[in-house]
This record gives structure tokens, sequence and C-alpha cells, in this order.
């Protein structure tokens, strides 16, 4: 479990940026323990325990970067094109018989085994061949078209630190190195729940005045795409005492917990008292739009994240604090999200001194440029503003609005998780 003090939050009454609120939590927030080994063919999404060295070089021998003809670098043509006797055929994953004689070639494949003495390849396209001879152009330099040993990586190298989240491409990476297996931090454990009298889940019975709840379900699929292992503690009811109790058994059993709905300051927002019942909370103002209030707080020792109740101020301080959190009791830096400048078709006001999110389809201008427009409505509860949009146009804390035409900076969804 992450073991944390109550003070370990004590960030104070006031309105925190984004930028300030992720650099505290990446600085009180502390690494997880525990790990375990597991097969490479399921590394992806996990992350690394400790770093990897590669055990061997990346090509491990010199070899041909195309289908072709090798030679000796003495024997290059310099003013005219020249004729060789081909001598030996060499394919990928066999050698040459013999090394490459003076004033002769090889033909060879991609990937081939470099002949000892050969240190150029003539490509395929290049060569006119006829009759066991090879006519080969001047001009070539010495060396072309060959991958020495260690190109790719050298023996020794790290290539990976410990605390990167795996992809597809590094799990490639580690098949090259001839590793079978990884070390690899154990999941982080989740727990999840909604909370109030007004939502039901799908499938229950919904009287007229109920919804059925989104969050939850949201919460869940992107926990399991940041590779978390999650606890579904279902609906809690607007009951302080019981809610209290769930939250103490769950700080036992659970990395974090995580919630939505019931963490503003109204009477009826029970989560606060439940919270202060059996740990600590401090909330916070986020200078952010859709997004607040946000809390967090500790239970025995566990970090708590509760997010607002509305479907894309949930999804996006998710994004924006419940991510970096989880990254951060993963061991695993927070990447910086690349946005993407594109070309404003709406305009769009705004206060100063918070950040804001616009929900926005991108298309592209009939001069070829990307722009972005704007989802046609506003409001923090409508789904269909995530499900029909590309992504979000970040408006930093000084901007004070958008016109039609101005570069904006974009962020797909995808980038987010």
């Amino acid at each position: 479990m992450a073991q944390l003090s109550g003070d370990c939050f004590a960030f104070g009454g006031s309105v925190l940026s984004i930028d300030d609120a992720v650099k505290l939590l990446g600085e009180r927030l502390d690494i997880v323990e525990g790990g375990e080994t597991i097969a490479l063919a399921s590394a992806d999404g996990r992350i690394l325990a400790r770093p990897i060295t590669a055990p061997l070089a990346l090509p491990p021998f010199t070899n041909s970067a195309v289908d072709g003809y090798a030679l000796r670098g003495e024997d290059l043509p310099v003013d005219r094109e020249a004729s060789f006797a081909v001598t030996d055929w060499v394919q990928a994953g066999a050698a040459a018989a013999a090394p490459a004689a003076a004033g002769k070639a090889i033909r060879i494949f991609t990937g081939a085994p470099m002949p000892e003495g050969a240190d150029t390849v003539f490509m395929q396209e290049d060569a006119r061949a006829e009759g066991g001879k090879v006519t080969l152009p001047s001009g070539l330099r010495r060396g072309a078209n060959v991958r020495p040993v260690g190109e790719d990586v050298a023996a020794g190298q790290v290539v990976l630190d410990a605390g990167h989240r795996l992809r597809p491409q590094d799990v490639a990476m580690l098949a090259a190195l001839g590793l079978t297996e990884v070390r690899v931090r154990r999941r982080l454990r989740v727990a999840v729940f909604s909370t109030g009298n007004e939502i039901v889940s799908p499938g229950e019975s919904r009287a007229p005045m109920q919804l059925f709840d989104a969050n939850r379900f949201m919460l869940i699929a992107m926990l399991g795409r940041l590779g978390c292992d999650v606890g579904d503690l279902g609906i809690l009811r607007d009951d302080p005492d019981a809610t209290a109790a769930v939250l103490e058994h769950a700080s036992a059993h659970h990395d974090l917990i995580l919630t939505s709905g019931g963490v503003s300051t109204g009477e009826a927002d029970y989560v606060k008292q439940a919270v202060e019942k059996v740990g600590t909370l401090v909330f916070w103002r986020m200078a952010i739009k859709p997004g607040r209030p946000v809390a967090m707080g500790v239970i025995g020792g566990t970090p708590f994240i509760g997010l607002p109740g509305n479907p894309v101020a949930s999804f996006i301080t998710f994004a924006y604090v419940a991510r970096p959190a989880i990254l951060a009791l993963s061991g695993s830096p927070l990447p910086r999200l690349p946005a993407l400048p594109v070309r404003a078709a709406f305009s769009y006001k705004k206060k100063p001194g918070r950040r804001e999110y616009v929900r926005v389809s991108l298309r592209k201008a009939e001069d070829g440029t990307l722009e972005a427009t704007k989802f046609p409505r506003e409001g923090a509860g409508m789904l269909s503003s995530l499900v029909e949009t590309d992504g979000l146009v970040e408006l930093h804390e000084q901007v004070t609005g958008v016109a039609p035409g101005q570069n904006v900076p974009f962020l797909s969804y995808t980038s987010l998780f």
C-alpha cells in the first residue's frame, strides 16, 4: 500500500494551477513497492522495475542492408562501370563459403553477414547480371549499404530505464536482445466507486428521476489503459457513515481510492464528511474548466482522489490529476503531452487565471490546413461532447480568448491515456 501521512497533502486553501498540482503529486507520492517477473509477450503497458542493459550488440554481426552484390572497397569502380565474376551466393542466416577475393563479387541478400574482406554492397537495382558476371556502376562510396555490428545498439548500453512504460516497439527491442521475460512493477490496485442516490448501475431498475452511472465505467476503462488492477466498489448511497466504512476498508487493500461525485461543498455531498471521519481531506480548488472541485486526501496512508460528478469534468480531471498520481505511484515519469498546433475555426472567451479545455473536432480546410471546430453546445454533463469530438484545445491561464484563424494547441484524446 502507499503509505502517506495526512500532512503530505497540506496544500492549503488557495486555488492551484494544474502545473503546481502535478508538481506536488510528483513530489509527495511515493512509488508503490513490489514487482513481478513476467513473460515478454505479456509486457506491453507494464512499467519496468529495473533498467534493461543490452546483453549483445544490435546487429550482432555486420550485415548487408540491401539485396545486391558485395565487394572489397579497393575493387570499387572509380571512373567507369566495371564487370566482376560472381563467386558466391549468401542468403540471410548463412555465411559465405570463403573470404571476398580480389576483383570478384558475391551475391548477397538483406540481413546476410558480410563476407570477410568485403565492406561495400551495390544495390541489385543498380547492377546488370548476366552469364555469371555482374556489371556495377562507378561512384559508390566505400562502406555503402552495410549495417555494422552495434549500429543500432551497443552491447552494454542501457536501452530502457526503470520506470519506463513499455510499448509494442519496446517489447520488440527486448525480443531482439533475446530476452524472454522482464521484471516489472506490480499493477497498482485502485478502488473505484460512484456516489449518490440519483444513479443506478446499467442493468438495474431505474426510477424516473434517476440516471445510469456512466462515470464509474469510464474511470474503470481509463484505469485499465494505465495498467491498473481495478476494484469496482459500485455505487455508494448518500450515507456518510456507510461511505466511511467502505473507505476505511478500501484503504487497507488498495494503493489508491478514486471516486466521482459527492466532493463539492454542498449539503448533499457526503463524501467529504466520510473522508474526514476516517482520514484527512484537503480540498483544493483547481484553476481548471471544466473540472473543479477536485478533492485529495489520505485514508490510512492511502491516497484518495475525488473527481467531479459531471462526466466531462470527471474525464478531464482524471487526465490531469488522477493520471499523474497513478504514474507517480507507479514510478513512471509523467510524459509531456504533445500538443499539435491547429487553426481555430471558432471564437471563444475565457477568464484569465485558469486553464480551460475546449472540446473540438478536426477537419481539413480548403487550403489543406488542419482546423478545429468547437462542439456546438456547452455543459460538463454532455457525454456526446466527448464522443463526437477528437480532442481538446488547451487554453492556458494567460489566454483570454480565441479568434477564428488563430493557432491553438490541440491534444487528441488518444494522447491522454
